[in-house]
């Protein structure tokens, strides 16, 4: 069985790339692909994830989760794999195969990992083999908002009501819109 080269870039705001490369078997599972993505870049690895199968344009497909995440046996969507169980080799359609890893939810730590050679000998366990860069903390990036998406703003806030429905800004009252028809011209 060959080893598998992966070289996996952390997405930051820095100027300069950050980077690992991890030689694993192909026979080994996600889950220790992850593991040693987190080791590599020095995370502590307490948070969970997800890697996403990808493509050229690095568009999330096929998800892969840490823990398994389904709840109903009926979904209409294909249901996660989870780690543990997901081989890499049986998600490798392309030569360059691409995975998104999404880390920590909270805070969206995002690698691209891509498939970019093969070993004549397989790794007894996945190995750092190249590191370029000096990765941020962990705690670095700051927590999102859980309130960024929730609308805390009334939609009726901003609409002063005095219970008078003829005051338009426009002048006309809405005595003067009773007998408006909008098919007539």
């Amino acid at each position: 069985m060959p080893g598998l080269k992966f070289r996996v870039l952390l997405d930051t705001d820095k100027q300069e790339e950050i980077f690992r490369d991890i030689l694993i078997s192909d026979v080994d599972n996600f889950e220790n692909l992850f593991a040693a993505i987190l080791s590599a870049f020095e995370f502590k690895g307490q948070e969970i994830g997800s890697f996403y199968v990808s493509n050229e344009d690095w568009d999330k497909g096929h998800e892969i989760n840490l823990l398994d995440m389904s709840y109903d046996d009926d979904a209409i969507d294909a249901p996660a794999a989870v780690m543990k169980d997901a081989i890499i080799k049986d998600f490798l359609e392309e030569p360059d195969q691409k995975f998104i890893l999404v880390y920590d939810f909270m805070r969206m730590w995002i690698f691209l990992v891509e498939l970019i050679g093969f070993d004549k000998t397989e790794p007894e366990k996945p190995t750092l083999v190249l590191s370029v860069g000096k990765p941020p903390s962990e705690q670095s990036k700051d927590i999102m908002d859980e309130n960024l998406f929730i609308d805390n703003q009334h939609p009726d806030d901003d609409i002063e009501d005095d219970d008078d429905d003829d005051d338009f800004e426009d002048g006309y009252g809405e005595d003067d819109l009773n007998g408006f028809n909008e098919y007539e011209y």
